[in-house]
């Protein structure tokens, strides 16, 4: 899973800068974050690839109101509305982000360089024609936060049973360094969105380390076949629910904004 996707930054902040609650400057920065550079090709009215700053303008200007995230999985279009085209890229790339006011959207093209340690990363954000209809099966924070808590009940259960609930030194490590983040507030969400929002995009981010965790962990104590079956049994509604928290989560801002 995409434990804090690009796409999210890009519409957190971009929906920020749409309620003029933050300068472009702060809102292209916060979406680059610990990447080299953003880059968005095929803008309307531009002949190449354009910065940040110019392509939140620019997307202003052609009558985006909001911005929404969409993070599809094989069998899940979680916030998609079409065309073919537009759903199978953004499949490809795990996420993508739907204009509001205009039939764009924004699929991200990451690509890599340098040695170990030392990688530069560059994100190239590729704007397609969208269809202008309902998000699929994108629930309300509400939902969102209920869905999450009941399967995360079960999947322990079923994942302490299987011994995969996530432990040893590499399971600690990345608890720290989830913790870490979050008290450095580098994953809460951009000015203008509701606290209930934060809080279901934080259960969000633990439960899809905790799936993250269980599906890195080796075979633990589900060294059968059928013990091995059940763990991802017990894993794949729960990161479906965490995709959809998260979807939830990003896209409130615009939602709250629709309903007055």
């Amino acid at each position: 899973m995409l434990f804090e996707p690009r796409s999210g930054r890009l519409a957190a902040w971009g929906n920020a800068l749409l309620a003029a609650l933050v300068s472009p400057d702060e809102a292209a920065m916060s979406i680059v974050g610990e990447d080299a550079v953003h880059r968005v090709a095929g803008l309307p009215g531009e002949a190449g690839p354009v910065g940040l700053t110019l392509a939140l303008g620019r997307l202003r200007a052609l009558g985006v109101t909001g911005l929404r995230v969409a993070l599809p999985a094989p069998g899940h279009p979680l916030g998609l509305s079409g065309p073919p085209e537009f759903n199978a890229r953004a499949l490809e790339a795990e996420e993508a982000v739907v204009a509001v006011g205009a039939a764009l959207g924004l699929v991200p093209e990451v690509a890599e360089a340098g040695p170990a340690g030392d990688v530069h990363v560059s994100v190239t954000w590729h704007v397609l024609p969208v269809r202008e209809a309902p998000p699929a099966d994108v629930p309300s924070l509400g939902e969102a936060e209920r869905e999450l808590a009941e399967a995360l009940r079960e999947a322990a259960v079923v994942l302490t049973r299987l011994d995969v609930a996530g432990s040893g030194p590499v399971a600690d490590a990345a608890l720290a360094a989830y913790r870490a983040r979050a008290e450095a507030g580098q994953d809460a969400l951009a000015p203008g969105y509701p606290a209930r929002a934060v809080r279901v995009l934080a259960l969000a981010q633990r439960v899809d380390l905790m799936v993250s965790l269980a599906y890195g962990s080796g075979h633990g104590g589900a060294v059968a076949a059928s013990e091995m079956a059940a763990r991802a049994e017990a894993l794949r509604p729960v990161e479906r629910v965490a995709r959809r928290a998260l979807v939830a989560a990003y896209n409130s801002a615009v939602e709250a904004r629709e309903r007055g």
